[in-house]
């Protein structure tokens, strides 16, 4: 889409049979898109002796266009020094350094270069990887109507998100250009990036009919099945093309379709050669819990696309809420606040879920419900949605919802969590389910914690007069650490739930059991009431 792939000049003719033979059999090869092939010629010409600066130059141009910018780099480099070096060898060099993303160098070997239309716009992509607004627009002004000066601008439309300008460019040449078969290619790496994979998988086939072993459409006809169906299947569409000479995109997504296996070996040296590799990267150590280590490769990051954005909200929050930074958690609000207010995001589903975090970070909770409930059908299944959902719910007193969606969740890790426990137990208790909210603290470890869901259960359940769970959770307290605070609840309960066993609203044979757990308080108010309780039962005939 960048670079032009005008071959590098044409052998003039010689009286050679031989030498017109080799160079028509280069020629078949390159048409076919062969490189392999071609590179295996020129080698044997070279082997034989046949060689000169045009025949290293097409070695250049071959590992260009298999992806080996490196082996490239080293033939022009060579190249450029010698006095009968091709005139277009200095841009082709810089169109290498380009593709390793050396842009500083491509922009250096670039000044020696005469004024022309391939010089044109690789600085114009240039200036968009440099982050040069002004010269940007400067190249942009300098574009012609010309077919590689309009796919030239479709990809950067596409580089800065403007996904649907650069699908505009691609419908207009393939009106005109239908034999352009790539520009399908083109056109769904946009639809992908628009989330319409169904449309991209259409555009897609239309170019695989004749080209089945692209490595760039199979590639991304797998990142649509991704998207729309496994992680298995997406994997599966890549086996025709994997191999040892894997190329760099494929390795990467490889990693992203097995979950971030092997993410610590191939992402790493990819982050200066495809955007997402840090992305992903971040999103590995985020998984890990390696929280530090995701912020250390986004915080100089400065985003420029939804994702980027995104991201970086998540990994300042989570970090912000791990150190206690207010100033990080407030930073982060506004980046959610940012992506999902804007006028290209504010529609769609992952700009709502931007706007439900900003509020819920603002304690805006029913802001946060209004929001989440609008894509609620997106993420039936997802355990981190329910998760923030049940809790936006359980602020505004909805217990029972809350609960429901609490118990949606699947993952071990979220049930294990004090956020997660302490807010399904308080929903148990405000749906009157008491005895599962016990059971839920009887499971849990000794450790701060349980101390806290029982200071909660103690509370919540007085708050009820639920006096029976009451009465037990403030006698363990009471044990755990004696406290006067804790006899005074222990007794307070007691009083009420002895009234309830009175009035004939408690099952009277629990008395035996209020006995027994006053006996584990030391308080020298103990037995006067265990003495009051014996008699009300011996006058009521119950045997305690």
């Amino acid at each position: 889409m960048i670079l032009s792939r005008l071959k590098p000049g044409i052998l003039e003719p010689t009286t050679s049979t031989s030498a017109s033979s080799a160079q028509l059999s280069l020629e078949s090869f390159l048409e076919k898109r062969d490189y392999t092939g071609a590179l295996t010629l020129l080698t044997f010409q070279k082997e034989s002796g046949s060689t000169d600066t045009l025949t290293d130059s097409w070695f250049g141009y071959c590992y260009f266009h298999l992806g080996l910018y490196k082996q490239a780099v080293g033939i022009y480099e060579t190249l450029r020094h010698l006095p009968n070096a091709p005139e277009d060898t200095d841009v082709n060099l810089a169109c290498c350094y380009f593709y390793l993303g050396m842009h500083l160098q491509a922009n250096q070997v670039l000044e020696k270069v005469a004024p022309g239309r391939l010089k044109t716009r690789l600085l114009f992509h240039l200036s968009h990887k440099l982050s040069d607004e002004k010269s940007l627009m400067e190249y942009h002004q300098k574009l012609e109507d010309s077919l590689e000066e309009q796919l030239c601008l479709a990809s950067i439309h596409y580089l800065r998100s403007h996904y649907q300008e650069a699908i505009d460019i691609y419908k207009r040449i393939l009106l005109d250009h239908k034999h352009l078969l790539a520009v399908n290619v083109y056109s769904a790496m946009c639809y992908y990036k628009l989330d319409y994979y169904d449309v991209s998988q259409e555009q897609l086939a239309v170019y695989l009919a004749q080209r089945p072993t692209s490595r760039i459409a199979l590639n991304l006809k797998a990142c649509n099945t991704y998207k729309l169906f496994t992680s298995r299947a997406a994997e599966n569409q890549l086996k025709p093309i994997l191999g040892s000479d894997n190329h760099d995109l494929i390795k990467h997504n490889l990693v992203v379709f097995k979950g971030g296996e092997g993410a610590l070996q191939v992402l790493p040296p990819l982050i200066d050669i495809i955007p997402e590799s840090r992305l992903n990267l971040v999103i590995y150590h985020l998984k890990q819990e390696e929280n530090q280590e995701a912020f250390d490769l986004i915080k100089d990051l400065e985003p420029s696309v939804p994702q980027e954005y995104i991201l970086k909200a998540v990994v300042q929050v989570t970090v912000g809420q791990e150190t206690g930074s207010r100033d990080m958690v407030k930073a982060a609000q506004a980046l959610f606040q940012l992506v999902g207010s804007s006028q290209t995001e504010c529609d769609t589903v992952p700009g709502r879920q931007c706007m439900a975090s900003s509020f819920f970070l603002q304690r805006s909770f029913k802001d946060v419900v209004l929001y989440l409930s609008s894509i609620k059908s997106y993420y039936t299944s997802d355990d981190s949605f329910n998760f923030n959902f049940a809790q936006a719910k359980c602020a505004l007193g909805q217990y029972k919802e809350a609960e429901e969606m609490f118990l949606l969740v699947k993952s071990e890790d979220l049930k294990n969590d004090f956020v997660y426990v302490s807010h399904l137990t308080k929903c148990y208790i405000m749906n009157n389910k008491c005895e599962q909210a016990w059971d839920l603290y009887s499971k849990l470890d000794p450790s701060q914690d349980s101390l806290q869901i029982l200071q909660l259960i103690a509370n919540e359940t007085y708050r009820r007069a639920a006096f029976w769970f009451a009465f037990k959770a403030f006698d363990a307290l009471e044990r755990a650490e004696p406290l006067a605070e804790y006899w005074e609840g222990k007794r307070g309960a007691c009083a009420g739930l002895v009234q309830l066993i009175m009035a004939g609203k408690e099952n009277r044979q629990r008395l035996s059991d209020v006995v027994q757990l006053l006996r584990n308080s030391s308080n020298s108010q103990v037995e006067g009431m265990i003495r009051t309780i014996k008699k009300w039962a011996k006058d009521n005939r119950i045997n305690i």
